[in-house]
């Protein structure tokens, strides 16, 4: 018998003076069980960072064409790719080739620097791929946060990125490794 998605359910009070973005989001997940707490969390982390109307999370790990998020424009057409970990290079290009923007999280301090030694100089190809690490502390404590019932405050400013909720509190300084500038 196959292990059931187990629902999280998030309100993010999301204030992006960078994007000048500011919103009362209620959010509906579903965690696959092989998926952490830490992914998760950055999958939260991530809709926070480029939040929008159409930004939605996909099927993600269920399906292996989809990225964890994405923003679809009203025909339909991919704007947004949203991808987690150390994918390998076709799966990228492949993401590249399908939308206007893709953005990767990658985590893992120790996987991330060998993964991104190999790949960088293919990955600068991609004109349209940005590369964001979020370093192992700041996913630890983000996912400390996770709960099947969430209300997270996040702030974002000067491309720093604080959540918050009634007892803890941490702050994110995104690597951007590579940045796509549209």
């Amino acid at each position: 018998m196959a292990l059931k998605a187990t629902v999280f359910k998030a309100r993010i009070n999301l204030s992006d003076m960078d994007r000048h973005v500011y919103l009362e989001q209620p959010l509906t997940m579903a965690r696959h069980p092989s998926e952490t707490d830490t992914r998760l969390m950055l999958r939260v982390l991530a809709w926070s960072m480029f939040a929008n109307e159409r930004l939605e999370f996909s099927k993600g790990l269920c399906e292996e064409d989809e990225p964890e998020l994405w923003q679809k424009s009203y025909s339909d057409e991919i704007e947004l790719w949203i991808e987690m970990g150390t994918p390998d290079e076709t799966r990228l290009r492949k993401a590249c080739g399908r939308a206007q923007n893709v953005v990767l999280f990658a985590y893992g301090d120790n996987s991330v620097a060998v993964w991104w030694q190999k790949n960088q100089g293919k990955f600068s190809k991609l004109r349209n791929l940005s590369v964001v690490q979020i370093n192992d502390d700041a996913a630890e404590q983000l996912a400390a946060m996770a709960a099947r019932t969430m209300d997270l405050a996040v702030s974002i400013s000067d491309d720093q990125v604080s959540v918050s909720n009634d007892s803890a509190y941490v702050m994110i300084e995104p690597n951007w490794l590579q940045r796509f500038e549209n």
